[in-house]
């Protein structure tokens, strides 16, 4: 069974740094394009970053760009997302998201596989 499953979630002051990870089970992620996605209440969802199955592409949201970085250990199976000067209105539930593709997107409709989601919450 194909699976995505996010960790690294928490609360964090207003300039602090979190890492996400996204582990995959059952399938490698080697030929997959990973999107991470984030949806605060009341909010629709929003891509934030994306990784081509190569690594050698990235993407990412004008909110988060110079803040955030995206990177992929396919040896680890694994796509992580370093978050730094985190600010409140990063706040959300992150999402990790495959799809069967060489080149990513931030457009959700093009993802197959989606994992839980771990809550990010930034607050003093």
């Amino acid at each position: 069974q194909l699976q995505l499953v996010e960790s690294g979630g928490g609360l964090v002051q207003p300039g602090g740094s979190l890492r996400l990870s996204c582990a995959a089970s059952g399938f490698t992620l080697d030929y997959y394009a990973i999107g991470w996605f984030r949806q605060a209440p009341g909010k629709e969802r929003e891509g934030v970053s994306c990784i081509s199955s190569s690594g050698g592409s990235t993407n990412y949201a004008d909110s988060v760009k110079g803040r955030f970085t995206i990177s992929r250990d396919n040896a680890k199976n694994t796509v992580y997302l370093q978050m730094n000067s985190l600010k409140p209105e990063d706040t959300a539930v992150y999402y990790c998201a495959a799809v069967a593709l060489a080149m990513c997107s931030l457009d959700g409709y093009e993802y197959d596989y989606w994992g839980q989601g771990t809550q990010v919450t930034v607050s003093s």
